[in-house]
């Protein structure tokens, strides 16, 4: 697959834009499977995050999917219908980003809430392994910001809802793009911050662990207060 040379412009648009080129023109079809994150980030040149960047946006548009350990296939020839423009564009002002803040806060309540009743024993498994490396990375701003996103994703992916994963993916996509950086200093860097966000994290796995829809529903709301309103002071 043939490359353009990045300009200076943000380097994940960039990246993003020329694949979702390549799929719409039909270079790449459904069911191709892309080049490794590694590959492409030496064929374009840049580290690996801003390339995982770019195939999030890809995801969250609907062209391809992620798998963990299997790589990135073309599932759309065309963006899925009905994205907001301001999705796509991966460019959000602070009243898009303070409107995300606001729908995110009620979907991944409801995403705790409905985990408690549908997590299995293998969803389980997965939340316990990723709080212990929580635990291991306090202080490691990537590893820690690594590590949140995953349960995050762990946890949507335990209601089992194909609905609500496309959903949040596309909330959490161009925000994170939006915050990446305040969040990395503020959040992870931070050991008392990272620590209380690990004591949050636990809350919520202990109650979805236990069945309690409920309790996953008030520790979700209490952990994304708490990460909002330290976000919102350097936004």
């Amino acid at each position: 697959m043939e490359l353009t040379p990045l300009t200076k412009r943000n380097h994940y648009e960039e990246i993003t834009e020329q694949l979702k080129r390549r799929i719409l023109d039909g270079q790449l079809q459904v069911g191709d499977k892309l080049p490794s994150t590694k590959e492409l980030s030496e064929r374009f040149g840049v580290g690996r995050s801003t390339t995982r960047e770019a195939l999030s946006a890809l995801k969250a548009m609907g062209l391809i999917e992620i798998r963990q350990g299997g790589g990135c296939t073309v599932i759309r020839s065309h963006p899925a219908e009905g994205a907001a423009p301001e999705l796509e564009s991966l460019r959000v002002n602070r009243e898009t980003l303070l409107e995300l803040i606001e729908v995110r806060q009620s979907l991944e309540v409801s995403i705790a809430s409905l985990a408690a009743e549908k997590r299995t024993e293998a969803d389980l498994r997965t939340l316990e392994d990723i709080v212990r490396r929580m635990e291991r990375s306090v202080g490691d701003d990537l590893e820690g910001e690594r590590t949140d996103v995953a349960f995050h994703q762990a946890l949507v992916g335990a209601t089992h809802n194909g609905m609500m994963s496309r959903l949040f993916d596309s909330i959490m996509t161009p925000m994170e793009q939006a915050i990446r950086e305040v969040r990395r200093v503020q959040l992870y860097a931070n050991r008392s911050v990272a620590s209380r966000l690990l004591r949050e994290h636990k809350a919520i796995y202990d109650a979805v662990a236990r069945g309690d829809a409920g309790r996953a529903a008030l520790s979700m709301k209490r952990h994304l207060r708490h990460v909002e309103g330290t976000l919102m002071k350097y936004l």
